[in-house]
């Protein structure tokens, strides 16, 4: 996808994570996230814009820890949020095609399409989180954005030495989207999990396959919906190891 796209995604994101936030209020609990209320939901993707805000503001070319988040609640906390979305936004926007600074992993193409990228679907999955304390039905997600998004989860964030989806036996899973021709063959071990995107691996038998909408896969894969949203064959266990272990950290 083009960073344009990615860019148009997360201004749209964060208007509609901020008004189900709204609608919502700061104390109704987020079912997605087990503990969490809106308010906790609103002050953690604060943190998350500012920081990444900075990187491409300021051109960090190293790691910098996020600098806390905000100490507030109702308007005040909403209004810092919007605030914060928007100056993200434009940041990104007004970003050099030659930017260069720090990304959280390996960029695909270039630092700007990595954090143009990472925080629309960053700013996604929240907007799921507040759409899901609001209640009623969710936005939709399209074909080619969910289909990034696993993407990015699967060869991005569970590529890294941090993924703790491991096993001591190797085992195949196999995420199909059914409604686009995207496949991916994520092979297990006691090491990062490796995943072969397209039809390259598909003459490799999988222990486990799960199928459904793209849009689908993605919310069950970030742990947004049950595993019983999409169809699975072969052995439960692996979805099970996924479903315990997959949280990005």
């Amino acid at each position: 996808m083009e960073t344009w796209e990615h860019l148009t995604a997360l201004a749209a994101e964060g208007d509609a994570l901020a008004s189900a936030a709204r609608e919502a209020g700061p104390a109704a609990p987020v079912p997605t996230c087990p503990g969490w209320r809106v308010r906790d939901l609103l002050r953690h993707t604060c943190m998350v814009h500012s920081w990444a805000t900075a990187f491409v503001a300021e051109g960090h070319r190293t790691y910098r820890p996020e600098a806390g988040e905000p100490d507030l609640d109702g308007d005040a906390l909403l209004d810092r949020f919007t605030e914060g979305h928007r100056m993200l936004v434009d940041v990104l926007r007004a970003a050099p095609a030659g930017l260069e600074c720090w990304t959280v992993f390996p960029a695909a193409s270039s630092p700007l399409a990595f954090w143009a990228r990472r925080q629309a679907h960053e700013t996604r999955i929240h907007r799921v989180d507040a759409e899901s304390a609001r209640g009623g039905p969710l936005t939709a997600v399209s074909p080619p954005h969910a289909v990034d998004g696993i993407d990015e989860l699967l060869t991005g964030f569970h590529a890294r030495a941090k993924s703790r989806v491991r096993t001591d036996s190797p085992r195949t899973l196999r995420v199909r989207a059914v409604d686009t021709d995207a496949v991916w063959t994520v092979r297990l071990s006691a090491g990062p999990p490796v995943t072969v995107r397209g039809t390259a691996a598909l003459d490799t038998t999988a222990d486990c396959t799960l199928s459904g909408t793209a849009e689908d896969l993605f919310l069950v894969l970030w742990n947004r919906l049950p595993l019983a949203s999409v169809d699975l064959s072969g052995d439960r266990e692996v979805a099970a190891l996924w479903e315990r272990t997959s949280a990005v950290v």
